[in-house]
This record gives structure tokens, C-alpha cells and sequence, in this order.
């Protein structure tokens, strides 16, 4: 699967943003979904993901109750979208999908395809 993130952008703290990826093929139903992101000078890290259907999610200690994770799989996108946005959100933002109902994934080495990634970068 092919994967193309949007929304990125230049926000102040406490802004909201909304993410997109959307994904080829038409077997986006079958994919678990993830976000991660990178800062200058850091690993890669989990941000949130959800699992086929979109009935479980998961999510990071640093935004939770922030950001939410959703699914349209009609469209074969899936959304994060971002509120009460911190300095330390700034980051290259990720999408990735894994072949699999069997849950969602908080690993990196999980995923199989990878999107391009989307800058955020949140301004005091």
C-alpha cells in the first residue's frame, strides 16, 4: 500500500491541527493504521494507531486526551487530528500501515509501508 500524509503546518501552542493519509489499493479495511513522529536529532516515536475497523485505538502518554486517531475506510484515509498543541508536538509526522485485523501496533518495526511525512511545527 502507498501511503500520502497531509495537514501539516505552522500552529501556536494550544492550536488544533488535523492530519490526513490516505492510502492506495482496496484493501485499506484490511491495514492497521499508525502515526509517529520525528523531531531534529530523535528517534522515531509512536504517536497513536487504531486497528482495522476502528474500534480500538492506542495512543502515547504525551498526547493523550489531545490527539485522536480515526479511520474512514470508504475513503482509505486515516485522520489525527491534534488539539491543545505544545512546543515539544513540533515534528516530521508519520503514517504507516501493517497488513493485519489483529489489532494495532505501537512498534515501529510493525509497520510495513510508510507515508512521507507531514512538518508540524507549533510556535509559542
Amino acid at each position: 500500500v502507498q501511503l500520502q500524509a497531509s495537514g501539516g503546518g505552522l500552529v501556536q501552542a494550544g492550536d488544533s491541527l488535523k492530519l490526513s493519509c490516505v492510502a492506495s489499493g482496496r484493501t485499506f479495511s484490511s491495514y492497521a493504521m499508525g502515526w509517529f513522529r520525528q523531531s531534529p536529532g530523535k528517534e522515531r516515536e509512536f504517536v497513536a494507531a487504531i486497528n482495522w475497523s476502528g474500534g480500538s485505538t492506542g495512543y502515547a502518554e504525551p498526547v493523550k486526551g489531545r490527539f485522536t486517531i480515526s479511520r474512514d475506510n470508504a475513503k482509505n484515509t486515516v485522520y489525527l487530528q491534534m488539539n491543545s498543541l505544545k512546543l515539544e508536538d513540533t515534528a516530521v509526522y508519520y503514517c504507516a500501515a501493517r497488513y493485519s485485523r489483529a489489532g494495532w501496533f505501537a512498534r515501529l518495526d510493525s509497520y510495513d509501508s510508510w507515508g512521507q511525512g507531514t512538518q508540524v511545527t507549533v510556535s509559542s
